[in-house]
């Protein structure tokens, strides 16, 4: 399989996608926030909830394009396998980190401690996904095949999670499988430790949504012209929506859960904006609104760690007190000095994100300028 000529759709696809999770993790006031800009309470669906399977899409379409040549050579030996095992083992440390810092939550004085640090999160996840997808795409070189393990994945979830339990935040097998693996002390703590909305038993179904981006990966290294490349795309991309949405019907799109509603859902949404980027960006030539979200998608990872570790840190340094006289956070200062008094507080909340995603723009343009790209 040959490596396809660098595509900017691509770029800006996964620019696209990064630029949407910075801004919806980091909103001036947790309390004011456009209903679109936060996940859905339980069922059903917001522009949030698109994020992350995007993103696992994204790493999916990665793996044939890094590593379809070496498969197809035969030659995926002991190298490629250790490299797979060393950025997953990156991402997933990385991911811990993020959980953990800045270590010390300066507005109560509590240290974090190995004992109650959240185990998963969107990197662990990640992760996974991609030991599984990558291991599945060198091992299983034919497509059907591929596409055979994402259903069953997506089939075995669905039977035992209707088999095992409900689909109540409480009540759900995925939720206690994390509790009894992971305990509730290391399970996400805005759920109070019933469930976590990236889980370990919820994965299986991720990897489906991920090896939908795989077999997306195979079809853009084919060597048939672009339009029917995206024409492609396109039909896949709404046969995977209406099939995701008829499952919707028996199990509800779910993001929490993971639902295989949800994965199949997302990843035709997922193929049909990236269908929509390919059309506008690399077949009709329409280029001028692109640089931002190359420049964001040349280095996703940095600009996902290093925004998460500078939110993290805005929220638990104190920056004097409230009214109230309690201490209150760097965070909540900058927005109340600077946006809460721009608009109503959902528009001052999302002023706050927009401003925060435009500094990232200017830290991620020197490293573009510079040619640096951090990759694992």
């Amino acid at each position: 399989m040959a490596a396809p000529e660098r595509l900017l759709a691509l770029d800006v696809f996964r620019g696209l996608t990064i630029a949407g999770m910075v801004l919806v993790n980091n909103p001036g006031s947790w309390a004011a926030i456009y209903s679109q800009l936060r996940h859905a309470e339980w069922h059903g669906w917001t522009l949030t909830d698109t994020v992350c399977p995007f993103f696992l899409v994204i790493v999916g379409m990665a793996i044939p394009m890094a590593l379809g040549r070496r498969a197809g050579e035969g030659a995926a030996g002991l190298e490629v396998h250790l490299k797979i095992a060393r950025r997953t083992v990156l991402l997933f440390a990385l991911g811990l980190w993020l959980n953990a810092f800045p270590f010390h939550n300066g507005l109560t004085g509590v240290w974090v401690t190995a004992g109650d640090i959240r185990i998963m999160g969107v990197l662990q996840r990640i992760a996974l996904c991609y030991a599984a997808c990558a291991l599945i795409f060198l091992h299983l070189r034919d497509a059907r095949a591929q596409g055979l393990v994402a259903a069953a994945c997506c089939i075995l979830y669905a039977v035992a999670m209707t088999l095992g339990g409900d689909l109540t935040p409480q009540g759900n097998l995925s939720g206690a499988i994390d509790r009894a693996i992971l305990t509730p002390a290391h399970v996400w703590k805005g759920s109070e430790g019933v469930y976590d909305p990236e889980g370990l038993f919820s994965t299986l179904p991720a990897i489906a949504t991920t090896l939908i981006g795989v077999l997306a990966g195979r079809w853009l290294t084919g060597s048939r012209p672009m339009a029917e490349t995206v024409a492609g795309l396109a039909v896949w991309g709404f046969g995977l929506l209406a099939l995701g949405w008829a499952w919707g019907q028996v199990m509800p799109i779910n993001k929490p859960l993971w639902t295989p509603s949800y994965a199949l859902f997302m990843g035709g949404m997922a193929l049909l904006v990236l269908s929509l980027c390919l059309w506008v960006i690399d077949v009709r030539g329409v280029r001028g609104w692109t640089w931002p979200f190359v420049v964001f998608g040349m280095n996703a990872l940095a600009l996902y760690v290093g925004s998460s570790m500078m939110a993290r840190w805005l929220a638990w340094t104190p920056a004097g007190l409230n009214a109230a006289g309690e201490p209150m956070a760097l965070k909540t200062l900058i927005h109340q000095s600077l946006f809460a008094g721009l608009g109503p507080p959902e528009f001052a909340s999302l002023l706050f994100a927009l401003a925060y995603l435009a500094l990232w723009l200017g830290l991620m343009a020197i490293l573009w300028a510079r040619r640096i790209y951090i990759r694992l």
